[in-house]
């Protein structure tokens, strides 16, 4: 099998044909010193490090896992040092802000780097991803002192993070958690309960695990404004800023999981352990969403991540594998690629994760936009996309995801089926993305019952109007005009579903049922819009460009006309909505 080669040369392409990098960096304060070939270097130097380090990891930590001997945490053969070389060469710092130590380099980046991970290995990836969101939560909520304490070795790599949620009586419902928190006089809070599912709880890296706890303070509501956000770390602090006592709490067990067996999930069992309030009491729902929604970005990432990987391995697989005969008969035995069959699986998953980055990286670059752009019109527009776009990414990127993985577990036939070959391991790991970090049944009634219908639908009909204008701009561009064409009729579908949606905003229980089919109707939107973008765009020279007008034609031949059929599903849907408010 070959190894996993980082895409760098699509990557190149979107930045600078699809994508304006240059351009758009230019025009934000915080970033007009970065263009793409800064990009392409780091992103070339973060490809070697995902296919020459961690993906020779990925097997070995999927077959030996974590242990828990006496309370302690046992990672992989191989993670820790891993990891240790991952910090030390500053990947942990790209995206992080500079007056902590990190790089303050764009979210496109990051956002790249983060697929590469996934691909090379999902659950080493966690370790960093989940810092991340921890280290963004404790930036926007926490006091100077914990900013200054924590997010310096945070960011560095020489800490790490967790998020502790879920309780065993309140998963998805937060506002059914039990953990307490009692304040002690000095500023700081002792926590109680029990926490699960909580990846990267322990490890042993070396240095310290900060978990962001939420609980519940003395007298509290009941519900979810009753709940508080808590830094609790693994060790507190010396005078000198270095690990001192263990904190009271740890690892009651680990979880024995269907994948990602080198990534310790966690049941956390907190005893009265110290902690310190992060943000306003009873408001930890707004502090933990400060990093959820980026976490949501970044598990879709992670489907995107398997997609490209299981892809890749499949085409090298089915341009080697001799079956069959040829089409006309003459020929046998033939390379498995050249069935229509198998090339229809193959195109199925390239057809997604071409357009899936490229959507990926403009959401990304909202990001940026969001949080630099001087007029504060176009950092609220661009906040508005990514609101609207986070659930879209988390779900429909993570399902793709797993569908990837199992049609090109197929291509390998019985093969597919066996571990030595890797592709059953892509398979196991992709399924944890579509429930952690919020089910991806959740992520599509808050893209209905919440970002569809915020303000009115003003973001959608935004986000529409960006969309029919590249529909027009396509119209006299050769490369794309076909393709301007196909997509043009399911927008229409789109934008009719969206108003009706809107005027039922006050009755969408009964639309609930029916969320998935919008999310997954809404993405193929998305996704065929990158598909238009990317062709208008291209020129005739650019390598990455060679074999996508097949690809595109197929998203738009086999793929987008689903869109349709699922738009007439809601549409008949709503309809009947509608007569049920009106009895």
């Amino acid at each position: 099998m070959l190894p996993y080669a980082p895409p760098i040369d699509e990557i190149d392409f979107l930045l600078r044909r699809v994508l304006d990098f240059d351009g758009e960096m230019a025009a934000l304060p915080d970033f007009s010193d970065i263009n793409s070939d800064l990009a392409v270097d780091i992103l070339t130097e973060g490809g070697k490090f995902c296919s020459q380090v961690l993906e020779p990891l990925n097997a070995v930590g999927d077959k030996h896992g974590c242990s828990l001997k006496d309370g302690f945490v046992k990672t992989p053969p191989g993670m820790a040092d891993a990891y240790r070389a991952f910090a030390a060469a500053g990947w942990t710092t790209v995206s992080a802000d500079v007056e902590y130590g990190g790089q303050g380099l764009s979210r496109v980046i990051q956002i790249l780097l983060d697929e590469m991970l996934s691909s090379a290995n999902l659950s080493f990836g966690l370790f960093t991803g989940l810092t991340r969101g921890a280290v963004e939560a404790i930036e926007h909520h926490g006091t100077e002192p914990l900013k200054a304490a924590y997010l310096p070795k945070m960011i560095s790599g020489e800490w790490t993070g967790a998020m502790a949620l879920t309780e065993a009586g309140a998963g998805t419902d937060l506002g059914l958690l039990t953990t307490k928190a009692v304040p002690q006089g000095d500023g700081t809070f002792a926590i109680t309960g029990t926490k699960i599912f909580i990846s990267s709880g322990d490890h042993d890296f070396g240095g310290n695990v900060v978990h962001l706890v939420l609980a519940r303070l003395p007298d509290a509501p009941k519900g979810v404004k009753g709940i508080s956000l808590f830094l609790v770390p693994k060790f507190l602090l010396n005078s000198d800023g270095g690990c001192g006592e263990r904190n009271s709490f740890g690892v009651a067990s680990l979880e024995h999981k269907m994948g990602i067996h080198a990534q310790p999930t966690c049941m956390m069992a907190y005893e009265g352990a110290t902690g310190w309030l992060l943000g306003e009491p009873g408001r930890g729902l707004n502090a933990m969403f400060t990093m959820m929604n980026a976490e949501r970005l970044f598990v879709g990432i992670q489907g995107l991540g398997i997609a490209e990987i299981a892809g890749q391995k499949a085409r090298a697989y089915a341009e080697e594998r001799l079956q069959g005969r040829s089409s006309d008969g003459t020929r046998a035995p033939v390379a498995i690629v050249e069935h229509p069959d198998v090339r229809r699986m193959l195109l199925e998953g390239k057809s997604f994760t071409v357009a899936g980055r490229a959507l990926a990286m403009w959401v990304a670059l909202q990001m940026d936009i969001a949080t630099s752009h001087p007029e504060k019109t176009t950092r609220d527009l661009a906040n508005s996309y990514v609101e609207l776009l986070t659930p879209v990414v988390k779900a429909a990127y993570t399902d793709m995801g797993f569908e990837t993985a199992v049609t090109a577990q197929q291509i390998f036939g019985g093969h597919g089926y066996i571990v030595e070959w890797g592709m059953e391991q892509y398979v196991r790991d992709a399924r944890i993305t579509q429930i952690y970090e919020g089910t991806n049944g959740v992520q599509a009634m808050d893209l209905v019952t919440r970002k569809l219908i915020a303000n009115g639908g003003a973001g959608a009909r935004g986000f529409y109007a960006l969309v029919r204008a590249d529909l027009t701009a396509a119209a006299s561009i050769e490369t794309a005009a076909a393709l301007a064409d196909k997509l043009a009729p399911a927008l229409e579908k789109l934008e009719a579903l969206t108003q009706k949606i809107n005027h039922l905003s006050g009755n969408l229980a009964y639309i609930t049922g029916y969320a998935a089919d919008i999310l997954r109707l809404f993405s193929h939107v998305a996704l065929g819009w990158m598909w238009v973008r990317i062709a208008a765009r291209a020129m005739p020279n650019d390598a990455a460009w060679d074999g996508q007008p097949e690809t595109a034609k197929f998203f738009m031949d086999r793929m987008l006309p689903k869109a349709a059929v699922l738009a007439d599903i809601v549409d008949a849907a709503l309809a009947d909505s509608a007569l049920e408010a009106a009895a």
